[in-house]
Protein backbone atom coordinates (compact mmCIF):
# COMPACT_ATOMS: atom_id res chain seq x y z
CA UNK A 1 0.00 0.00 0.00
CA UNK A 2 1.32 3.27 -1.19
CA UNK A 3 1.27 6.81 0.85
CA UNK A 4 -2.12 7.63 -1.01
CA UNK A 5 -3.62 4.18 -0.46
CA UNK A 6 -2.87 4.65 3.20
CA UNK A 7 -4.51 8.36 3.65
CA UNK A 8 -7.89 7.05 1.68
CA UNK A 9 -7.91 3.73 3.88
CA UNK A 10 -7.72 6.34 7.29
CA UNK A 11 -9.88 8.89 4.89
CA UNK A 12 -12.55 5.89 5.20
CA UNK A 13 -12.41 5.09 8.96
CA UNK A 14 -14.15 8.58 9.23
CA UNK A 15 -16.47 8.63 6.95
CA UNK A 16 -19.77 7.40 5.91
CA UNK A 17 -19.75 5.29 2.38
CA UNK A 18 -23.81 5.17 0.95
CA UNK A 19 -24.43 3.09 -2.39
CA UNK A 20 -24.91 4.86 -5.60
CA UNK A 21 -28.70 4.20 -5.58
CA UNK A 22 -28.99 5.74 -1.95
CA UNK A 23 -27.02 8.97 -3.49
CA UNK A 24 -28.97 9.03 -6.52
CA UNK A 25 -32.46 8.83 -4.41
CA UNK A 26 -31.54 11.51 -1.67
CA UNK A 27 -30.40 13.73 -4.57
CA UNK A 28 -33.18 13.43 -7.05
CA UNK A 29 -35.34 14.13 -3.84
CA UNK A 30 -33.81 17.20 -3.27
CA UNK A 31 -32.31 15.86 0.60
CA UNK A 32 -28.69 16.24 -0.25
CA UNK A 33 -26.19 18.15 -2.53
CA UNK A 34 -24.72 16.02 -4.92
CA UNK A 35 -20.63 17.22 -5.37
CA UNK A 36 -18.38 16.21 -8.41
CA UNK A 37 -14.66 16.11 -7.15
CA UNK A 38 -13.39 15.25 -10.39
CA UNK A 39 -11.31 16.76 -13.02
CA UNK A 40 -13.01 19.33 -15.24
CA UNK A 41 -12.56 17.19 -18.01
CA UNK A 42 -13.96 14.59 -15.73
CA UNK A 43 -16.99 16.39 -15.33
CA UNK A 44 -16.98 17.57 -19.12
CA UNK A 45 -17.30 14.22 -20.20
CA UNK A 46 -19.84 12.66 -17.99
CA UNK A 47 -21.22 13.04 -14.29
CA UNK A 48 -24.31 12.25 -12.17
CA UNK A 49 -27.31 13.90 -12.96
CA UNK A 50 -28.10 16.97 -10.62
CA UNK A 51 -24.04 17.16 -9.57
CA UNK A 52 -22.13 20.52 -8.66
CA UNK A 53 -19.00 20.77 -9.84
CA UNK A 54 -16.14 21.78 -7.37
CA UNK A 55 -12.83 19.92 -7.99
CA UNK A 56 -10.96 18.18 -5.61
CA UNK A 57 -8.01 20.93 -5.69
CA UNK A 58 -11.22 23.80 -4.85
CA UNK A 59 -14.07 21.79 -3.02
CA UNK A 60 -12.84 23.49 0.38
CA UNK A 61 -12.26 27.00 -0.69
CA UNK A 62 -15.37 27.21 -2.93
CA UNK A 63 -17.89 24.91 -0.90
CA UNK A 64 -19.42 27.33 1.41
CA UNK A 65 -20.29 29.34 -1.37
CA UNK A 66 -22.53 26.52 -3.10
CA UNK A 67 -23.57 24.88 0.64
CA UNK A 68 -23.45 27.71 3.46
CA UNK A 69 -25.56 25.51 5.80
CA UNK A 70 -23.21 23.57 7.51
CA UNK A 71 -26.22 20.92 8.57
CA UNK A 72 -26.64 20.49 4.59
CA UNK A 73 -26.40 16.96 3.62
CA UNK A 74 -23.77 16.26 1.31
CA UNK A 75 -22.73 13.74 -0.95
CA UNK A 76 -19.32 13.80 -2.75
CA UNK A 77 -17.77 11.30 -5.92
CA UNK A 78 -14.83 11.10 -7.94
CA UNK A 79 -13.90 8.58 -10.10
CA UNK A 80 -13.34 5.11 -8.16
CA UNK A 81 -14.23 6.60 -4.61
CA UNK A 82 -10.52 7.60 -3.07
CA UNK A 83 -10.27 11.24 -3.77
CA UNK A 84 -14.51 11.46 -2.67
CA UNK A 85 -13.52 9.99 0.65
CA UNK A 86 -10.54 12.81 1.68
CA UNK A 87 -12.87 15.32 0.18
CA UNK A 88 -16.02 13.86 3.05
CA UNK A 89 -12.99 13.96 5.65
CA UNK A 90 -11.96 17.61 4.59
CA UNK A 91 -15.41 18.96 4.89
CA UNK A 92 -16.15 17.29 8.17
CA UNK A 93 -13.34 18.88 9.26
CA UNK A 94 -14.80 22.55 8.24
CA UNK A 95 -17.58 21.79 10.45
CA UNK A 96 -19.98 19.99 7.62
CA UNK A 97 -22.20 17.97 10.01
CA UNK A 98 -23.68 15.43 6.91
CA UNK A 99 -21.03 14.46 4.51
CA UNK A 100 -21.32 11.26 2.46
CA UNK A 101 -19.00 9.91 -0.03
CA UNK A 102 -20.34 6.98 -2.71
CA UNK A 103 -18.87 3.90 -2.28
CA UNK A 104 -17.03 2.96 -5.62
CA UNK A 105 -17.51 6.43 -7.41
CA UNK A 106 -18.74 6.99 -10.22
CA UNK A 107 -17.78 4.51 -11.93
CA UNK A 108 -20.48 2.44 -9.34
CA UNK A 109 -22.55 4.77 -10.29
CA UNK A 110 -22.29 4.30 -14.15
CA UNK A 111 -22.57 0.16 -13.08
CA UNK A 112 -25.93 0.77 -11.59
CA UNK A 113 -26.92 2.25 -14.79
CA UNK A 114 -28.09 5.73 -13.12
CA UNK A 115 -28.88 8.90 -14.75
CA UNK A 116 -26.06 10.77 -15.92
CA UNK A 117 -25.54 14.18 -18.25
CA UNK A 118 -22.88 15.67 -20.37
CA UNK A 119 -21.87 19.41 -20.42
Amino acid sequence: MNRFQKLVAEAKKNITEISPADAQSQTERGDAVLIDVREEEDWREDHAKGAKHLTRGTVELEIEEQVPDLKTPIICYCGGGSRAALAAESLQKMGYENVRSIAGGFRAWKEAGLPSAEN
